[in-house]
């Protein structure tokens, strides 16, 4: 049976050109490059120009660029760093409820240290209002994280005018963009970041390898001591390959925005136009327009959703539930309860993300396959058949 991968927001399918820009530093130009032999010099230059490629499609500077492991340390990096360095000012940090858990985490761990923490509450389409974080700013704010994208219903936040906010004020702003990056548009200037995370599977390159931007001037503490590399602000040999690979495969992002974002909307719209009208007590999650264009996350009443996921594996469809219930938790995602569903019908949902690689013909598959494992899976619902004979 033929798999159809709809799970891009977990991770994206690595493209051939970026492994082949990845192979000779794995095994020809393999020399370290913080090294001062001869040898060091390719290596060196490759990881100095997919800094310089990463810097130019942010609009950055190639030296604001920091490579980590991932969005998780870069996040981790940002947050605990960030909050320490001007704790004598002040030690309330702002985030959104509806944060990835690499910010929610640890948010969690700075209110150990004796941080306090103000979680932003969104409306029912998962936006933060600008009003109700400037409302929330104290004299002791040194920080506001708020994630660009959200990582299950797709809403892309007014990151813009938050970060204006923020430099009205002083504060350090930052903002999780590991769903964003190669996907929408980003201006680290225009839109006044000053601290942006990003990882490079979520954009066709490969994992465990990342970056964050630290806008100049920003004296961030190092994260990860021992070592020198990354101008003494992150400690680790330099991942040579995976770096070349994540600056090609931004570049290649980079280039087909426009066109894929195009296609991306068009599939994406045509999933959310079958689903509303075929399938009855469905609804869907996140702001409609101001959303990834790849993202549609649906609930769906008098259903559990993983019990839907698996009969959809089952037919081969790849996407994923916005239910924690799988990672051996009781309860629905946050981010649902953050946009204001009730437990029940946020255990219902799934959320679909698409690629370029993606197609008509199998979004059309997918609708069809998920309207009759709804069918079956209603048809045992008791709730289901109370909800028919009460409305009879």
């Amino acid at each position: 049976m033929e798999q159809i991968f709809f799970d891009n927001a977990s991770t994206t399918r690595m493209k051939q050109e970026t492994l082949d820009a990845m192979m000779p530093y794995f095994i020809e130009k393999y020399a370290n490059p913080s090294s001062i032999h001869s040898m060091a010099k390719e290596p060196r230059a490759a990881v100095d120009n997919a800094r310089a490629t990463i810097s130019k499609i942010l609009n950055a500077e190639p030296n604001e660029i920091y490579f980590t492991s991932g969005g998780t340390e870069s996040d981790n990096w940002a947050l605990i760093s960030g909050a320490r360095m001007n704790s004598k000012k002040g030690k309330h940090v702002i985030i959104s409820s509806i944060e990835h858990h690499a910010i929610i985490e640890t948010a969690e761990y700075l209110e150990k240290e004796g941080f306090e923490i103000t979680r932003l509450k969104v409306d029912k389409d998962g936006l933060v209002d600008p009003g109700e974080l400037r409302s929330a700013i104290r004299p002791d704010t040194t920080l506001i994280s708020v994630m660009m994208a959200n990582n299950e219903i797709g809403t892309i936040e007014p990151i813009a005018e938050i970060g204006k906010i923020a430099k009205e004020d002083g504060i350090l702003f930052h903002t999780d963009a590991v769903q964003a990056v190669g996907h929408i548009p980003i201006d680290v200037r225009e839109m006044n970041i000053d601290l942006l995370s990003a990882s490079g599977h979520k954009f066709g390159g490969p994992k465990g390898v990342g970056f964050l931007f630290m806008r100049k001037g920003i004296k961030l503490p190092p994260f990860i001591h021992g070592g020198a590399q990354e101008n003494g602000k992150r400690a680790g040999t330099t991942n040579v390959p995976s770096i070349v690979g994540m600056g090609k495969a931004l570049e290649i992002s980079a280039s087909n925005m426009k066109r894929n974002t195009e296609y991306l909307i068009k599939l994406r719209d045509h999933y959310i136009k079958r689903v509303e009208k075929e399938i009855p007590f469905s609804k869907l999650n996140g702001h409609r327009t101001k959303r990834l264009p790849g993202n549609a996350n649906f609930s769906f009443k008098f259903v559990e959703g993983e019990s839907l996921l698996m009969l959809l594996n089952m037919n081969g469809i790849c996407v994923s539930t916005g239910s924690a219930c799988a990672s051996g938790s009781l309860d629905p995602s946050h981010v649902l309860l953050g946009i204001g569903l009730p437990h029940e019908i946020a255990h219902g949902s799934v959320r679909v993300t698409l690629s370029e690689e993606n197609t008509m013909e199998e979004i059309d598959h997918a609708v069809d396959v998920l309207k009759s494992s709804l069918e079956r899976l209603r048809s045992m619902s008791p709730l289901y058949e109370d909800y028919l004979k009460n409305n009879e």
